[in-house]
């Protein structure tokens, strides 16, 4: 007689004696359809996957970083207004950095000479800006001059070049604009008007020549450095991050993942399976893409990789089912028929579940990431049909090596014997941790600053930080100004309240540069009266105001007119104000102190709109956060309500969640101890977690309920159990999603790279409350006396060791 009073040979000894519980008849028939068509169901999917997979054709790439923002946005309509009131703001920068920081150089006045001349040639140009054009103000008698600064026949003068520094860093419109303040750095800024529509052949043009310019530049200006940024590489720099996505981490995701299923089932014909799973699901999700006309983006180019990675872990338990039938001497046939009836209800439930978590993100602000939750939720049902019908069809045509059930366990039973010995010290001890976590989640700061979104070793950061540190700053806020009526803007009170309110930003310590069309009245104001410095004012009448502007503007050459700073009925101006690289609370604080200002000291405006790509990403992230919580309430309860009809339990259901949300809490909580900035990629992790969770608890409690209503076992009973059926797969499914969005967190597209990281740190966590808090939870809530003794087991009947005694089953 076996010792049946060791828990480890008791829980043995009840699944050798007990009769697998009926499977639903629908279960039994669906795996008995799927050996008896395999040919045509195996041949079905290639085809259907490969109608899909044609949409690809369609894709579109979206190159402009206002696809972030849906078209009724408020900052976005603000934004297109001012772009329609003055100029578009579409930008190419090229800093021009001397080795010796003499920005006044003969060579570095060489090199922006001729690079302002080259970059009218850039596709799209309609304004080139930089020290070597820029409009001087002086006057001959009564007679407005204006002039370039920069005279090309002079720059080998030394005493001329000195005159064009003093000049530049005297001026305010140029000095921390075009020009750093210490002479040590120039730019070259482009303006490109962009034709409407999706831009990514024109961008990519535009970037093209840009940088080519920057090559040529290198070559025959020594001893420079020249450096590439602006609204248009952004731009590009996003497109190119997208495809390294696609091009990069998802190859290195299938190598990384074939690795994986190769070391857990030992044999080529599974990873071959698995992989052709893969490799269909993926296809047809982003061929669907084309079809239903979601682009490509930098979001997602991430679909394929998660989609993989989920769909790897529902073949996993499907495979490892099928080798250990196989090895306990099952046909290939009855393994596979076998592996369905088990794991069709929970593949099923964590694939449904996986899929709300993703739709929820369709509460996002951002269209981008409704696209990837979309996506990812259509891949996500079909990676579950592959799996449970195409899969199974290969599976039983092909030399699958068996595995034995007793191999690997010992660490699941100790984890086991651990739980249910220290079950109210762990389950206490995980309250304890849980709580600690989630009190540091206020240290995550909300933070989405635009330039930052790629990793420090790409260029484009590079060039930004580098801009940061040395000429202006990354944060631009444009003000449109508006008087109180048709051609106001020459009201001297007007004028005044502009300059005054341009100062007050210049003494803000976040400022860098403040362009203002009032800078350009005092200096108008100071060369017609002999450049007497006391006369550096607003002209005193609108009339006079009025007559300097209308001298100016006659003077200017072409490509040099006011139309970027004044709207065409002179009634509102522009003001572009430049700070240092700021997070997103103290952008928004600094534009609420700006108008908390202007209440009380600039009663002549009429109308006061802050827009720019900046605040843009400010206000978005804030709501963001507030409608993704919303939308993770809304998975939480269409989970719960699930899991509790699934169960048939409410208690079971709603304990479920329970464990399947702390880990989010968790995760966050220990983000912000080690990063401490959550942006808007980050904000739909949880929403997302809920549903792939869900996955490790799901099969858990289902091998927990077999055993407590089925084999009629005590909850400690169950509970090992469950571990000694299912524990082994569960690590390996948690392994295969870890590493999965761990790749993805290779991307140098930092919103996804950190989306990536975030979620393995759940799922890592996730895992630990399913076998340290999961188990103590369920023996503390489910207390309903056995229906009998183990030791008093009825005699054998159809065996289970094999069915029941599954790692992935």
């Amino acid at each position: 007689m076996p010792d049946l009073t060791n828990p480890a040979r008791r829980i043995r000894s009840v699944m050798r004696k007990q009769p697998i519980a009926q499977a639903p008849s629908c279960t039994i028939w669906f795996g008995e359809w799927v050996v008896r068509a395999r040919i045509y169901i195996i041949a079905a999917a290639i085809i259907a996957s490969a109608v899909a997979a044609s949409g690809i054709m369609s894709l579109k790439i979206v190159t402009d970083y206002r696809a972030f923002f849906e078209k009724g946005n408020p900052e976005l309509q603000a934004f297109d207004l001012l772009e329609d009131t003055y100029e578009k703001s579409d930008n190419v920068l090229f800093m021009i950095v001397p080795d010796d920081r003499n920005a006044v150089s003969e060579q570095a006045l060489a090199a922006a000479l001729w690079l302002t001349e080259r970059s009218w040639q850039i596709p799209f140009a309609s304004r080139v800006d930089s020290i070597s054009n820029f409009q001087t103000i002086s006057s001959d008698g009564d007679e407005l001059v204006v002039e370039d600064l920069v005279n090309p026949e002079l720059i080998s003068d030394a005493a001329e070049r000195q005159e064009v520094l003093n000049t530049a860093l005297a001026d305010p419109r140029l000095a921390g604009n075009l020009i750093a303040r210490d002479g040590g750095v120039s730019a070259v800024n482009v303006t490109i008007k962009l034709p409407d529509g999706n831009n990514a052949e024109s961008i990519a043009s535009v970037a093209d020549y840009a940088r080519r310019l920057v090559i040529e530049a290198k070559e025959r200006f020594s001893g420079i450095d020249f450096r590439l940024v602006g609204t248009v590489i952004l731009n590009q720099t996003y497109t190119e991050a997208t495809i390294a996505t696609m091009s990069d981490v998802f190859p290195a995701s299938l190598v990384i993942m074939t690795l994986i299923i190769g070391f857990f089932t030992r044999g080529f014909a599974a990873v071959a399976s698995v992989g052709a799973v893969v490799i269909l699901s993926a296809v047809a999700t982003m061929g669907i893409s084309g079809w239903i006309g979601i682009p490509l983006s930098s979001a997602t180019s991430a679909t394929p990789v998660i989609v993989l990675t989920l769909a790897v872990a529902n073949c996993l338990h499907m495979l490892v089912t099928v080798q250990e039938c196989i090895g306990a001497g099952d046909s290939r046939e009855n393994a596979v028929m076998r592996s369905i009836e088990v794991n069709l209800h929970p593949i099923f439930l964590a694939s449904v579940t996986t899929a709300i978590g993703f739709l929820m993100i369709n509460f996002s602000e951002v269209p981008l990431y409704r696209h990837l939750g979309t996506l990812v939720a259509i891949g996500a049902i079909i990676s579950f049909l592959l799996s449970v019908s195409f899969l199974p069809g290969l599976l039983s045509l092909l030399p699958i090596k068996p595995r034995h059930s007793g191999s690997g366990r010992l660490g699941i039973a100790a984890i086991s014997e651990m739980t249910i010995r220290h079950k109210t010290a762990l389950l206490w001890g995980s309250v304890l941790v849980v709580v600690g976590l989630s009190a540091a989640i206020p240290q995550n700061e909300l933070n989405d600053v635009v330039t930052n979104f790629f990793e420090e070793g790409v260029q484009l950061r590079k060039d930004t930080d580098f801009l940061d540190e040395n000429l202006s700053g990354n944060t631009v806020i444009e003000y449109s100004i508006a008087a109180n009526g048709t051609g106001e803007i020459t009201d001297p009170v007007f004028l005044e309240d502009l300059a005054t309110f341009a100062d007050w930003f210049r003494a803000q310590p976040e400022t860098r540069h403040v362009l203002v069309i009032s800078d350009t009245f005092r200096k108008l104001n100071k060369s017609l009266h002999d450049e007497e410095p006391e006369a550096y004012r607003i002209p005193e009448s609108r009339d006079l105001a009025s007559q300097f502007l209308l001298l100016y503007e006659l003077s200017l050459p072409l490509g040099h007119d006011l139309n970027n700073r004044i709207d065409a009925a002179r009634s509102a101006t522009r003001m572009t104000v430049t700070a240092r690289t700021l997070s997103t609370n103290e952008l928004l604080g600094l534009d609420a102190r700006a108008k908390f200002w202007l209440k009380d000291n600039a009663p002549s405006f009429s109308k006061v709109h802050s827009s720019g790509p900046a605040l843009m990403f400010a206000h978005i992230g804030d709501r963001n956060i507030r409608a993704m919580l919303v939308g993770t309430a809304i998975s939480f309860l269409c989970i719960a309500v699930l899991l509790v009809f699934a169960f048939r339990s409410l208690r079971i259901g709603l304990m479920s969640l329970v464990a399947n949300f702390v880990p989010g809490l968790m995760a966050f909580g220990l983000w912000g101890m080690m990063v401490g900035e959550v942006g808007l990629a980050l904000s739909v992790v949880l929403a997302m977690t809920i549903g792939i969770v869900v996955d490790d608890s799901v099969h858990f409690l289902c091998k927990y309920l077999h055993a407590r209503r089925h084999l009629h076992c005590d909850p400690e009973d169950s509970i090992r159990f469950a571990f000694r059926t299912v524990g082994r797969a569960l690590y390996s499914t948690t392994v295969i999603l870890t590493a999965g969005f761990l790749v993805l967190g290779l991307s140098s597209f930092l919103p996804t790279g950190q989306m990536g990281q975030l979620t393995a740190i759940v799922i890592v966590l996730a895992l630990i409350c399913d076998f340290l808090f999961l188990p103590p939870l369920i023996m503390l809530i489910d207390r309903k006396p056995k229906a009998r003794k183990l030791a008093n087991s009825e005699p054998a009947g159809t065996s289970i060791t094999d069915a029941l005694d599954s790692d992935a089953s």
